[in-house]
This record gives C-alpha cells, structure tokens and sequence, in this order.
C-alpha cells in the first residue's frame, strides 16, 4: 500500500468511524484497524486525530476548488454574491456523502469547547479558499475578518443543510442566500445587494447534488465542521 493510499484508507475509516460515534470515542488504532494498516504505516501520515480531521478539511476544499475559480467559465458575467453563493454550495456537495460524519462532528463540537476552537480555525483556513475560489479579496487583516466572518456563516447553513431532507435542498439555498444577504454585506465580502438565489432557484448542472461522489482523499469548516 503506498502512502498516498495509506492516507486515504485512513481518511476514510476516519470518516466512516466519526458516523458512527462521537469524536472523543475515536482513537488512532480504531482508525488503523479498520482501514488494515499498522499504527507504524499510518504515523507516517497522522499523528492524532485532530490531523485526520485537517486532513478532511484540505480533502474538501481541494474538491471545491477543482470545480473551478473566478476564471471559471461556468463564474462568467456573474458578481461576487453568486459566485460565492455557488462556491458554498460545491463545498456542501462535497460534503454530502460524509454528511452523518459531519453531524456526529457538529454534536461533539457542542460538548466540547476545545474540539469547537480547533474546527473554528480549520473552517477560517478553508474559507480563505472558498473566498480565492469566488474571486474575493482573503489577503491581510480584511482577509482574515472575512474568513473568520464566512466560517460562522457556513456553520449556521450546516445546521440547515443537516436537516434538509429535499434532493434539492430548497431550505438550504434558501438560507445561503439569506446570510450572504446579510452577513457577507456587512463583512465587506460584496460590493452589491443583490438578490440573487430565490429558494426555487434551480442551480447549473455542473455543481448540482451528486449522490455517491466522494472526495478526492476520501470514501469529503463556535463549532464549524468542514
């Protein structure tokens, strides 16, 4: 098994792990024994949980970004608010086929101060990208303030996103819109106020919901996961 694959194996079992029990309760022989490789094969990779759970971070974001940036053809004669509004929703696409993973982490998350803190500084490094991947402005103080703003934005669509059971996520698109509306504004994120996605809006083909679709690096962010 090379390394790539190790760490993937083990991101996986990780993720697999995490839908079935809380974060606390997974240690890294857990994860070494249900992926089939040594502890010693594995530290190669990981040295505690909290890198699988980096790792995740960085399986996503790469998922995001390779759908495409402001350059993007599908981003073309569009403003900022739309672009990151469809950036958002790739991360939640990327996000779907690990979804009971992502509650599991969001209850520990709300038990757990620390565990909070540590998802809280992940989510601000991803929204940097999330904001580079819209075609807005993540550099400096301002930058910072951005990426701090957007991860607790992205947190309360999560909570949305966890308990919208339609396929194609009305409420969820719904309250993406209604926090850009918001908060992205008041974070200097947009130059503009306009309303862009009504809740029946029907999003392009090319980032629609894909069923099944993993990450890259994985069988793919206060209390911010992913």
């Amino acid at each position: 098994m090379t390394s790539e694959t190790t760490r993937d194996a083990c991101l996986r079992s990780f993720l697999a792990l995490l839908a079935e029990r809380p974060f606390a309760r997974i240690a890294l022989g857990d994860v070494a024994e249900r992926c089939g490789v040594s502890l010693a094969q594995m530290r190669a990779s990981f040295a505690s949980p909290h890198d699988l759970l980096a790792a995740f971070f960085r399986a996503t974001d790469r998922h995001v970004l390779a759908e495409g940036g402001p350059d993007a053809e599908d981003f073309a004669g569009e403003g900022p608010k739309e672009r990151l509004f469809e950036v958002l929703m790739r991360r939640l696409d990327a996000l779907d086929p690990h979804k009971e993973a992502v509650r599991s982490l969001r209850r520990s998350a709300r038990r757990d101060p620390l565990l909070a803190l540590h998802l809280l500084r992940l989510s601000e490094g991803s929204q940097r990208w999330m904001l580079a991947s819209a075609g807005l402005d993540c550099t400096g103080l301002a930058g910072s303030l951005r990426a701090k703003g957007l991860a607790v934005l992205f947190a309360r669509v999560l909570d949305v996103w966890l308990d919208d059971e339609d396929p194609g996520l009305a409420r969820t698109m719904a309250a993406l819109d209604r926090e850009l509306g918001t908060g992205a504004k008041l974070l200097g994120m947009l130059d503009d106020v306009a309303y862009i996605a009504i809740p029946w809006r029907k999003r392009r083909a090319s980032t629609a919901p894909r069923q099944g679709e993993r990450c890259q690096d994985a069988p793919a962010e206060g209390e911010p996961a992913a």
